[in-house]
């Protein structure tokens, strides 16, 4: 009985001492509200009108009244229990208020405001990676729900990889040389063209990691044109782009980005050699090879579906990254990000200034983790591939670089 008693007061202590305050407004936070409201205990909609403008920098034709009304109208409404009285949210903002404006989860204003008139390769994009799988790289279902998924996130560029089914007569979504199992190639498209826009109108590309042969990659094109239809974006002319077009301009459209294929050889993908150990094996094997070659006269569809060429660093890193007449992209592992932002950083930003650079993990991380991804975006790079299946850190942060902007 003694220890019980002991032991009760020990524990009763250790509460007293160790309970938390809540925290209050800081005094730079009370020293802007005391600025702006003059002294007083309420900030009202013009003083509130002010400090968006003066003290957050929003352009002041973009801010009207009605504008600041209308903000502390749906604050209110999102956050009733915030002041003593509700109706004071109309009049304009307590101390108490104003604190948790500044710390909202979710920014009131959520159109879009930055100008996306300029070429694509001026916007980093949500980019996922093998967006079919449901959860680890090696034994779990591709499915077309983490495509779903996805896009009503806002990711805005979906990978797959295309692999020719047991028949070698149609087409499987699948993570190739393991033991994931496939989903059809029909079942995607269908799925991405129905969900593509419901974050925002802006342009969805469709990245191909195609180990096809030329007679399945023209069934791609014709599941691919059947399926978007006039959704569908590609330049009129088969030469390749010397600048990409704007997101204005690409609104709700559907972009393909892959390597095209040349005459005489089949395709093969840097990001599936590397995660299969392979030293550069093609993507189809010898037997399809004599199929191949006369890709020009089976497959030209395919070919000029085409608006973002794809590649990957064939020569030297250095050499790879200089910049030609046509725009392209270039596909990099994290690791070799990190080496070519070692050596040759220039050269990466000089790159990314005209074209896209696409980061993608490196082929160890089984468990679908991911990787840090401001090298990446302090070299320019627009394409930070990230794998979406968890919830860890990165993909968290990921998902809070793309909240500004309306979500774009």
């Amino acid at each position: 009985m003694g220890d019980s008693s002991y032991n009760y007061k020990m524990f009763k202590c250790f509460n007293r001492k160790f309970k938390a305050r809540e925290a209050g407004p800081p005094p730079d936070v009370k020293a802007i509200f005391s600025k702006f409201a003059q002294g007083g205990d309420l900030m009202s909609v013009d003083q509130f009108r002010s400090f968006l403008v003066e003290h957050q920098g929003e352009p002041a034709d973009a801010v009207t009244p009605l504008d600041a009304h209308r903000i502390l109208q749906e604050f209110s409404r999102r956050h009733p229990g915030e002041a003593a009285h509700h109706h004071q949210h109309v009049r304009g903002l307590t101390l108490e208020d104003f604190f948790n404006f500044l710390f909202l989860e979710e920014p009131m204003k959520k159109q879009i405001h930055h100008d996306m008139t300029a070429p694509i390769s001026h916007y980093f994009i949500y980019t996922g990676h093998n967006s079919y799988l449901t959860g680890n790289q090696l034994s779990s279902d591709c499915s077309d729900v983490p495509i779903i998924k996805a896009l009503e996130k806002g990711v805005k560029v979906i990978e797959l990889d295309l692999w020719p089914n047991s028949a070698k007569d149609d087409v499987q979504v699948l993570h190739g040389r393991t033991l994931t199992t496939p989903v059809t190639l029909v079942k995607c498209l269908k799925s991405i063209k129905e969900h593509a826009f419901v974050k925002s109108p802006y342009p969805v590309v469709i990245t191909f990691e195609d180990h096809l042969t030329p007679k399945l990659q023209a069934k791609v094109a014709e599941m691919v044109t059947q399926t978007f239809g006039d959704t569908l974006y590609y330049p009129v002319a088969e030469d390749q782009m010397v600048e990409f077009p704007s997101p204005e301009s690409l609104k709700n459209r559907i972009i393909i980005s892959t390597k095209p294929p040349k005459e005489g050889s089949g395709k093969d993908s840097s990001e599936e050699d590397e995660k299969s150990g392979s030293d550069g094996e093609p993507a189809i094997d010898k037997a399809n090879a004599a199929e191949a070659k006369s890709f020009q006269q089976s497959a030209p569809e395919y070919k000029r579906l085409i608006t973002i060429h794809a590649g990957k660093p064939s020569v030297e890193l250095k050499d790879a990254l200089a910049i030609g007449d046509k725009v392209r992209r270039l596909s990099l592992s994290e690791q070799k990000l990190e080496k070519a932002a070692e050596d040759h950083g220039t050269d990466v930003v000089r790159f990314t200034s005209k074209n896209i650079l696409r980061v993608y993990p490196k082929g160890t991380r089984f468990n679908s983790s991911n990787y840090k991804p401001h090298v990446g975006w302090m070299h320019g790079a627009q394409m930070v591939a990230f794998n979406m299946q968890g919830n860890d850190k990165y993909n968290w942060l990921m998902h809070g670089m793309f909240r500004a902007n309306g979500g774009c």
